[in-house]
């Protein structure tokens, strides 16, 4: 599999959504909590493009974008490919 990093904070339904659904694919990922550091939630921005929504979702150096746009790739059938190494 490859590296799946997401930029979160607590309380965000749409990182929960997420997460739940990397969850039930059986993804292994790094979360990292904007909320408990400025630093982080620099970094997300940046590597988003200037996005400053949460969650931003990562896979090896893509930028998939946020639940909505990980849960359409899941709907395409084009998640699963992304995801294998």
């Amino acid at each position: 599999m490859k590296t799946v990093t997401i930029y979160t904070t607590r309380s965000c339904p749409y990182c929960i959504k997420a997460k739940q659904l990397l969850n039930l694919k059986g993804v292994t990922y790094e979360e990292l909590r904007t909320d408990e550091s400025a630093e982080l939630a620099d970094e997300a921005v940046k590597k988003s493009g200037g996005i400053r929504t949460v969650p931003q979702i990562f896979i090896d150096d893509h930028h998939v974008g946020g639940c909505d746009e990980l849960c359409a790739l899941d709907r395409e059938g084009n998640l699963d490919s992304l995801l294998k190494s």
